[in-house]
């Protein structure tokens, strides 16, 4: 089908399809927060296994707890990625959704489902790399 290949943006069932996705990881996302946030307004000294299995694997120094600066790089690293899922979400209202914003082509669906608050084709993202700028 000709259209496929001048496709400019992703139906409304397409889109629909990745609202989901990124309301699922937004909840996940902003769970894991709150529990980040716990442990920085309480000290690092809490024990967390119970609350977050997904934190265990933090123990390269042999603790089993999340000391509170490792909580709190988490907790920045976590609330951008809210908020980028939350621009996303955005971008789906708008219509905008999965179109890079460098060379407006869409964005592959398989780069979207990994990565659902893409903004950029990975060629783009590549060559403003080279360029020294992201």
């Amino acid at each position: 089908m000709a259209e496929e290949t001048t496709k400019t943006r992703y139906s409304d069932e397409e889109l629909e399809e990745f609202r989901v996705i990124i309301e699922n990881m937004l909840a996940k996302a902003r769970a894991e927060y709150n529990t980040l946030s716990q442990v920085v307004m309480h000290g690092g000294n809490n024990d967390i296994e119970d609350t977050s299995p997904s934190f265990k694997t933090v123990e390269d120094d042999g603790a089993n707890q999340l000391t509170k600066e490792e909580a709190s790089q988490l907790a920045q690293r976590q609330y951008k990625f809210i908020k980028n899922l939350e621009a996303a979400l955005l971008r789906i209202e708008n219509k905008t959704y999965g179109v890079c914003r460098v060379t407006g082509k869409l964005i592959p669906k398989e780069r979207l489902r990994l990565v659902p608050h893409a903004t950029l084709t990975v060629e783009a993202k590549e060559m403003l790399a080279k360029q020294g700028k992201n």
